[in-house]
């Protein structure tokens, strides 16, 4: 059974001839390009340096000859730009801390300061303050807040969309391009059109804005959504305007091509519970998911996929309700979220993308055996009756022991036959 079938049987809770498999397939759900490297390594693929083709988190691109190796059954359709702002594109040679050579786009310029931090510049340009901080020692970048002072009396919730506009031509083309060439490949298709990601944290700070305004402030935006909810509406409000135009212009030019669209990243877990109220989900975030959910399955073929991580077991009737066929990364350390009730109580009506392993302890601190344990009873539990992609529990984190990721690999392959 080719990928593309073998995934839409999974995304429809039909039995698929074995688990599909992701990892690439969007920006959670990758590898961290050390991880990536050690792959190559280890089965010995062709010696080339890995391209960081996500560098806000330091992601690995996983090319053909290790997607086949892993038996990955997707493909990425990504917009042009990074969350930096700069395209992937004219690849350079540029070195971790550890020395690791790496690739990265022609425009990822850094500077270094006088105790070893690394700085990112929003579009590559260096007359800008940095929009990004890769800590001495550390393995990915962190947003530098750079919110201007705020004037409660003359807030513009204009500011805060200067980052949504009209699809331009030029990036119709190019994933009408990247959507074409992937199609041929037999994957199956994810895409991030980008635009849809109500309040996304990773977002709001503005990493590709050379100068962001309006709430630019992760607390000051939490604060936002208390306080501050007319403006957040208004926001959210001709922000799902201009995702739907958008939306639509790429379903005339690639609908029939894609099977998921990535609609946001928005985290409403913690480890332990939610950052709100099911109130203040259903009031402040549920009609704008709905309507940008309801329109997508009203003209397309696609299935929605919304990430968010935590102990969001009280939320996902609620993200149901709301539209979503997907749900990522299925973080079943967090509390609640154990397996065989999430499957039991929503396993007819989301599909779990992910949860496959868990990557806070057991993947980067257990043995390869106890990895294979866990992946093989995850497996048991989410596999029944399709509606099940295994992945990570978000992306595989540095300094993983290779040997576990393979152990990892080797037992999704062991429970599918292959």
């Amino acid at each position: 059974m080719k990928s593309k079938k073998r995934v839409q049987d999974t995304l429809n809770h039909k039995q698929p001839d074995r688990i599909p498999i992701d990892f690439g397939g969007t920006m959670c759900s990758g590898m961290h390009v050390t991880c990536v490297a050690a792959l190559r390594d280890y089965y010995e693929l062709e010696k080339r340096p890995v391209k960081i083709n996500e560098p806000f988190q330091l992601l690995g691109l996983i090319e053909d000859d290790l997607k086949e190796v892993i038996g990955v059954d997707f493909a990425a359709i990504n917009g042009r730009n990074t969350l930096f702002g700069f395209p992937n594109e004219n690849w350079k040679e540029w070195r971790l801390e550890n020395g690791l050579e790496v690739l990265v786009p022609e425009k990822f310029n850094t500077t270094i300061d006088t105790e070893g931090n690394t700085y990112i510049y929003p579009e590559g340009d260096l007359s800008v303050p940095p929009s990004g901080k890769l800590p001495k020692s550390g393995y990915y970048f962190d947003a530098i807040i750079r919110q201007e002072e705020i004037d409660e009396d003359n807030l513009n919730p204009g500011n805060n969309l200067q980052e949504f506009k009209p699809i331009t031509e030029e990036d119709l083309d190019y994933f009408k391009n990247a959507a074409e060439k992937e199609v041929k490949t037999g994957y199956a298709l994810v895409a991030n059109f980008g635009g849809t990601a109500l309040g996304d944290i990773a977002l709001v700070p503005g990493p590709f804005l050379k100068h962001p305004k309006g709430i630019r402030d992760v607390a000051e935006w939490y604060i936002s959504t208390a306080i501050r909810q007319e403006y957040v509406h208004t926001v959210f409000n001709k922000q799902t305007d201009i995702a739907l135009d958008n939306l639509k212009k790429l379903n005339e030019s690639i609908g029939s091509l894609v099977d998921a669209a990535f609609i946001c990243g928005t985290d409403f877990g913690t480890q332990t519970g939610t950052f709100c109220s099911p109130k203040t989900f259903r009031d402040l975030y549920m009609p704008y998911y709905k309507k940008v959910n309801d329109w997508i399955h009203a003209n397309t073929g696609w299935k929605t996929f919304k990430h968010c991580c935590g102990a969001i077991e009280s939320f996902i009737p609620l993200l149901i309700e709301a539209g979503f066929d997907i749900l990522n990364p299925v973080q079943c350390s967090a509390s609640g979220m154990e397996p065989e009730k999430l499957k039991n109580k929503y396993g007819k009506q989301i599909v779990f993308w992910g949860g496959g392993i868990d990557t806070q302890r057991v993947l980067p601190f257990g043995t390869p055996e106890a990895v294979r344990e866990q992946v093989l009873s995850r497996c048991e539990i989410f596999s029944q009756d399709g509606g099940f992609v295994f992945n990570a529990i978000h992306n595989v984190q540095a300094k993983t022991p290779v040997e576990n990721i393979v152990a990892m690999i080797d037992a999704v392959h062991e429970f599918n036959g292959n």
